[in-house]
C-alpha cells in the first residue's frame, strides 16, 4: 500500500521492514504478500480471530498457541506466518494489521505501484475491478494496487481513495447532500 494515508505505528513499520528485507533476500516477496493477505482475509471474516488479535486479555502463550493453530491449518507457514507468530510471542499481535499495511506499502513502492482503496455496496466483479484498475492507471500513470472493501450502507456507487485523494460517488453521499440542500431551502 504505497501511498495510502492510513497511519502505521513505529512498531508495525519496524516489523514490516524486517520482514520485507528478509523476503526480498529470499526472493519471496510474492509468497509473503499472499500469506499476509490470507491472514488479513481471515481477520476480516472471523470475529473470534479479530478479538484474539486485538484483545490484551489473552496472554502471549494463549495468543501464540491459537494463532499458530489457525496459521498451520490455513497453510500459512512461510515468512509471513513466522512474523505473525513472532508478533504473538512478543505481545505485538495487535499490530499485525498495521504490519500488513506497512509491508504492502513497501511492496507497492518496490514494484512502482500506487495503492488505492475502493469501497462499494457489494463486491465488485472481476470485470469491474479490471475496468477500475485501467481507469486509475490512465488517471494516475501508475499501476494501482487495489484493496477492495464492502460497505452495504453506501447503497450503490463507489468511494475510491488514492493516497490523500478521494472520489465519492456513493448514493449514500448523494442522498445526504440532497437532504442538506433541502433543509437549507426549506
Amino acid at each position: 500500500m504505497a501511498e495510502s494515508g492510513e497511519p502505521v505505528s513505529g512498531v508495525a513499520e519496524r516489523y514490516a521492514s524486517a520482514l520485507f528485507d528478509l523476503a526480498r533476500d529470499e526472493n519471496a516477496l510474492d509468497a509473503v504478500a499472499k500469506e499476509l493477505d490470507d491472514f488479513r482475509q481471515m481477520l476480516d471474516e472471523s470475529d473470534e480471530l479479530s478479538a484474539l488479535v486485538r484483545s490484551p486479555a489473552f496472554t502471549s502463550d494463549e495468543q501464540t498457541r491459537a494463532v499458530s493453530a489457525v496459521l498451520d491449518k490455513a497453510g500459512v507457514t512461510g515468512l509471513g506466518g513466522k512474523l505473525i507468530k513472532t508478533a504473538a510471542k512478543n505481545r505485538r499481535l495487535f499490530a499485525v494489521p498495521d504490519m500488513i499495511i506497512a509491508f504492502r506499502r513497501m511492496l507497492a513502492k518496490e514494484r512502482g505501484e500506487i495503492s488505492a482503496t475502493v469501497t462499494s455496496a457489494e463486491p465488485l466483479s472481476d470485470a469491474q475491478l479490471k475496468a477500475l484498475k485501467a481507469a486509475l492507471k490512465e488517471a494516475i500513470g501508475k499501476d494501482p494496487l487495489l484493496e477492495q472493501k464492502v460497505d452495504e450502507s453506501l447503497i450503490g456507487g463507489l468511494i475510491v481513495q488514492v493516497g490523500s485523494r478521494m472520489i465519492d460517488t456513493s448514493l449514500k453521499t448523494k442522498l445526504n447532500s440532497m437532504k442538506y440542500a433541502m433543509k437549507e431551502a426549506g
